[in-house]
């Protein structure tokens, strides 16, 4: 019985750092066979760093039969071009966030993997990780009552302060709200389900910002998409949430996400991350406490969702991040633009299944 998936790599820039480490390291049922990317030496750097056997072009990896999954790690531009190629190929295909710049692309992806017969997965996986695992079973074993409402929020000053080539986070499909949403919004349709309605308010505070990270220092950025974006979310099930998102905070002492319940009060970590903490506030307490994480995946477990998607297809499942999740949080965030420049509210077409949870105590380094 087969018990390895074979991947390759699209897309060698900074992301994949953290992706390669975990595949080639932490998850025994995949091998990196393969990397690509459109600047050859970024994958021949890639390949010798962590031994893979081959550095190729995108077009060779393609047509590298051994493959069985493609994990498409290149801008959200380029997702839904590269995608639509290795679906054709014949490959299952794992991807960045988002699915794709527009609806219209992410339906056609998935219209186009069923077509195929494949899997197509998408980021991303944080939910998956121990913080958000012990978060969901805290919630559905009744801890904290019925939840009535969430708030969360995601602020700081911008990426042009720290990433080495940022321009593309500003530009159309990217912004906060596509860019750091999918995290917000991928670990609350974990937690509650999928979302029925949405309204919004979305401003675009600079035309300009000014690259102060290197090797681009001084360089000006023309932004596109809105920078700071206020939503408020109504889940099928009746929970309530506001979210905002914005890349024009000089700083914040806000928690994450906070979920109000009947019976108490939980803070959960960054969405961003795969630990804690989380604090829960009961009724019948005086103070908040800390609560142990009961599952794995505890540090930045990237590549944890390829793993399982390898998974799924050894043991003939469904993943866990199948691309209707991901494509029902890219209708809400248009839908959170759309509402704004129409003073109205969005009534969400897609839907998804609720991801199916780790067993309790699931380690490290093991997927079922």
């Amino acid at each position: 019985m087969k018990k390895t998936v074979n991947v390759g790599i699209i897309g060698c820039g900074v992301i994949s750092d953290i992706y390669l480490k975990n595949l080639t390291t932490v998850f025994k049922n995949v091998k990196v066979v393969a990397c690509a990317d459109l600047v050859i030496e970024k994958a021949q750097q890639v390949a010798e760093k962590y031994q893979i056997a081959q550095a190729c072009t995108v077009d060779e990896l393609l047509d590298n039969e051994a493959i069985d999954i493609v994990v498409n790690l290149t801008i959200p531009q380029a997702h839904a071009e590269v995608t639509t190629k290795a679906l054709m190929k014949g490959k299952h295909v794992f991807e960045e966030k988002p699915l794709a710049v527009t609806t219209e692309e992410g339906k056609a992806l998935l219209d186009l993997s069923a077509q195929q017969r494949l899997h197509l997965c998408c980021a991303p996986d944080t939910f998956l990780g121990a913080g958000y695992q012990t978060a969901r079973k805290i919630i559905d074993d009744g801890w904290i009552g019925e939840v009535v409402g969430v708030s969360a929020f995601m602020g700081y000053g911008g990426p042009e302060s720290w990433h080495p080539n940022p321009a593309f986070l500003y530009k159309t499909g990217a912004g906060p709200l596509l860019d750091i949403g999918p995290y917000y919004l991928t670990a609350l349709v974990s937690l509650f389900g999928p979302i029925k309605n949405t309204a919004g308010l979305a401003k675009k505070t600079f035309s300009k910002r000014t690259i102060t990270s290197q090797p681009l220092y001084g360089e000006e950025i023309t932004v596109e998409e809105p920078t700071h974006v206020n939503a408020l979310l109504q889940f099928h099930n009746g929970v309530q949430a506001q979210l905002t998102t914005s890349f024009d905070v000089a700083g914040t002492t806000l928690p994450n996400i906070e979920v109000y319940g009947t019976l108490g009060t939980l803070i959960l970590p960054d969405p961003n991350t795969y630990g804690g903490p989380i604090k829960i506030l009961h009724k019948k307490q005086n103070a908040w406490c800390e609560l142990p994480l009961l599952y794995g995946y505890q540090t930045n477990s990237r590549g944890l969702a390829v793993s399982d998607l390898a998974a799924a297809i050894l043991g003939q499942r469904n993943p866990r991040t199948d691309a209707r999740l991901a494509m029902h949080v890219l209708e809400t965030m248009h839908g959170i633009k759309i509402a704004s420049d129409t003073s109205s509210i969005y009534s969400v077409e897609s839907t998804c299944e609720r991801p199916q949870p780790f067993e309790l105590g699931m380690l490290d380094g093991i997927i079922r």
